[in-house]
């Protein structure tokens, strides 16, 4: 209720009841009386507001399921073991994405959707790094989804998971984003950055489905959870949509996604590493290992040379520490994979700065496609 309008109701209680008691009303009597009035309607103006909100709200998740429910599908893949998954529409052509996972080593695979119906479907792609894979339908009348921005995802900003956790078909769970920019470990030791981390309940099942803001576009591909048990316990990983905006195109064209590489493992400088080697700052990535013939290794980056125990770990010292690629400022393995896959290509030089000997050292870098080695 607005201020004039309380204004009103008050001046009508003042007339009311002064005309009751014949004028006896004290002024101070009157005041306190509109004042409580006055909390009364902020109450009830509260509470209808507390009533829009949870009504809205409800209506919007329903709303929202309704609307790509027929989007999501589920996945069956059958080779050297059954998997069980989930997928979603990526365009009218019949393109569905899905964990790499999910379908890896199939033979069969079908893709079944909420009106009832089952296709066989054809791996177009797959991209372990990722955990990302395309599969190809032949059905009409497709909706696909729509990819936000994942850049634009904020902690804390509501979260729904759409799939089939346990084969149970067509379940939402909802939640918010927990965090951003997690790193999550794939094939041959590498890993995917700024991965999305939420509490929307994601188990067995739901892996390839989207997780989606409220107004319905995808900002994640459900992936993987941190359990002990084989089930949800509250963390839940999704691979960014941004991500999926990159690879796709190329598992839908060449059946596989290049990663630019460097060719380099070793680990984050944390504040003992830096006092062994005399570093003056704690950021920036230790080289440990240079692959041979890797591009790294063609441009003379060294690894470590000395072995030490810290914090009850053996880590190798001694090796160049990575600190920025291009003029931009690397803090350590999490920065380095973002930028190259956000800014870089395979086959391009760029310039990696690296700490040496207390001194810095720049050095020309021709990126290869990152392989299993």
């Amino acid at each position: 209720m607005s201020l004039d309008s309380k204004t009103v109701a008050a001046s009508a209680i003042f007339l009311i009841l002064g005309g009751a008691l014949g004028g006896a009303v004290t002024f101070s009597y009157m005041q306190s009386e509109i004042q409580n009035l006055d909390d009364r309607l902020d109450s009830l103006e509260s509470s209808a507001n507390v009533v829009r909100l949870n009504y809205t709200e409800n209506t919007g998740l329903s709303s929202l399921f309704d609307s790509v429910d027929q989007s999501t599908v589920y996945i069956r893949a059958n080779g050297t073991g059954r998997s069980r998954g989930s997928g979603f529409v990526y365009d009218e052509d019949g393109h569905i994405v899905t964990n790499e996972h999910v379908v890896a080593d199939a033979d069969r695979v079908e893709v079944g959707f909420i009106d009832g119906s089952t296709r066989r479907a054809r791996i177009v792609g797959t991209d372990p790094y990722t955990d990302l894979a395309v599969l190809k339908v032949n059905k009409r009348d497709l909706e696909p989804l729509e990819l936000a921005d994942s850049s634009e995802v904020k902690v804390g900003q509501k979260a729904v998971a759409v799939g089939n956790p346990f084969g149970l078909r067509s379940s939402i769970t909802s939640g918010i984003i927990s965090q951003k920019g997690r790193s999550l470990r794939t094939q041959g030791g590498f890993s995917t950055p700024n991965v999305l981390q939420t509490d929307a309940a994601i188990n067995p099942g739901n892996s390839g489905g989207p997780l989606m803001n409220l107004r319905g576009e995808v900002v994640g591909v459900n992936t993987a959870i941190e359990s002990n048990t084989g089930t949800f316990s509250g963390v839940g990983f999704a691979i960014p949509s941004n991500t999926v905006r990159n690879v796709v195109p190329s598992l839908i064209e060449d059946g596989d996604h290049q990663h630019p590489w460097l060719g380099v493992s070793g680990v984050d400088v944390s504040p003992e590493i830096a006092d062994r080697m005399n570093l003056e700052n704690t950021t920036g990535f230790l080289v440990v290992d240079v692959i041979d013939d890797s591009p790294a290794d063609k441009a003379g980056m060294r690894a470590g040379n000395r072995t030490e125990e810290i914090n009850g770990n053996t880590v190798r010292l001694g090796g160049d520490v990575i600190v920025g690629i291009n003029g931009e400022q690397m803090r350590g393995i999490n920065d380095i994979l973002l930028y190259l896959s956000r800014e870089t290509e395979v086959d391009e030089e760029v310039n990696v700065t690296v700490i040496r000997n207390n001194e810095k050292v720049d050095m020309a870098v021709t990126l290869g496609a990152r392989s299993d080695q």
